[in-house]
């Protein structure tokens, strides 16, 4: 199976705001937003293994700045990591200026993603080859992340969690 790069699995969606989808502060839902960030994840996961994609977990989401009614909003994923059958996907959402049209970065969130065959069992997925030092910085991370929830869950032993022993040990 040959590797793949972020920029194969690259999907931004971009919307408007419109008031049905805004909080009385007429700002726009969280759970507005985690689902169209959950739709682009879905298809970076998807582009990147050319399988049926389901979500495992949401390991971070970051509201950091409110969108506004009538706001344009940018969603961009791409997956930062490919494990065995799973692929942690990067997300940063951006709001463009109504005048300027200068976009800011909102909020950010990382997903996981499980490859599965026709019958819902997991399935082996591509490697990813970062390019990018960005790309590189969010896939050395990634390991460190998916240890960390491993330990949390009582799935990996403290010990064991190679990564996270050289954050701390070095």
């Amino acid at each position: 199976m040959r590797a793949k790069t972020p920029s194969e699995s690259r999907t931004v969606m971009t919307d408007l705001v419109l008031p049905s989808e805004t909080n009385p502060l007429n700002n726009l839902f969280g759970g507005e937003l985690l689902a169209r960030m959950d739709r682009a994840a879905s298809i970076s996961a998807r582009r990147h293994s050319r399988r049926i994609t389901v979500t495992a977990s949401v390991n971070h989401v970051a509201f950091n700045r409110a969108v506004p009614l009538g706001s344009v909003v940018t969603v961009e994923a791409a997956v930062s990591r490919a494990f065995k059958t799973s692929m942690e996907i990067f997300i940063d959402v951006w709001i463009e200026d109504r005048f300027t049209g200068e976009r800011t970065k909102a909020n950010e969130a990382i997903y996981t993603f499980v490859a599965v065959d026709d019958t819902g069992k997991p399935t082996e997925v591509p490697e990813l080859a970062p390019e990018t030092d960005l790309e590189k910085e969010r896939f050395a991370a990634a390991l460190r992340r998916k240890q960390l929830s491993l330990v949390l869950a009582g799935k990996l032993k403290p010990s064991d969690a190679t990564e996270l022993k050289a954050l701390f040990l070095d």
